[in-house]
């Protein structure tokens, strides 16, 4: 049996009453701060950062790490996996990214290298296996996710291999195929 739920307080009801912490916003303090000095006409840019603001999803990044990034080229043609691990150590260390973002970063940069890591293309590489990925905040667990995204990438070239289609849409091609042949199959958290 299912206990009642305490009734919804709104401003209407005589116990409401704002307390000195109502007055403590701290809802991405950085960026919050830097929208109320912004002065400025908006472009993409600001209201790109203004949507990831308001979904609790925008990341920044040490700039060390954005400058190791950087030095991945889309003429690479050769994944350097020690580079790799750094990068995605770092990115997993950042507020507001986890793996999939991760993956996705590293895909723009060189889709010839990475691929982007979602559950569709994932159940459909591996039969009977869905990506669940532990919470990445400790040293071990950041440390399986970037071993199974260095497996996946070697899986999905194997794979490319066999199906004949281009690694650097792999992940496109394999994403729309899943939602083609598992369309009645939901995903976690969707």
């Amino acid at each position: 049996m299912k206990s009642a739920s305490k009734p919804l307080v709104t401003i209407h009801d005589q116990e409401f009453e704002i307390l000195e912490e109502d007055h403590q916003f701290k809802y991405q303090k950085e960026l919050t701060k830097h929208f109320d000095l912004l002065d400025a006409d908006f472009d993409q840019n600001t209201i790109n950062e203004i949507v990831l603001w308001k979904v609790n999803r925008y990341a920044r990044p040490k700039r060390e790490l954005i400058s190791i990034i950087n030095t991945i080229k889309k003429s690479d043609e050769v994944i350097d996996v020690n580079k790799t691990k750094t990068i995605l150590n770092g990115l997993l260390q950042t507020p507001g990214i986890q793996l999939a973002m991760a993956s996705t970063i590293l895909r723009f940069k060189n889709p010839f290298l990475y691929q982007i890591i979602d559950q569709r293309v994932y159940r459909i590489l591996y039969e009977g296996k869905r990506l669940k990925l532990p919470d990445h905040s400790s040293e071990k667990n950041r440390a399986d996710q970037i071993d199974l995204f260095i497996k996946y990438l070697y899986d999905l070239k194997l794979t490319c291999i066999n199906f004949k289609i281009s690694f650097e849409k792999a992940d496109r091609i394999l994403y729309m195929a899943d939602k083609r042949v598992n369309k009645n199959h939901k995903l976690i958290n969707y």
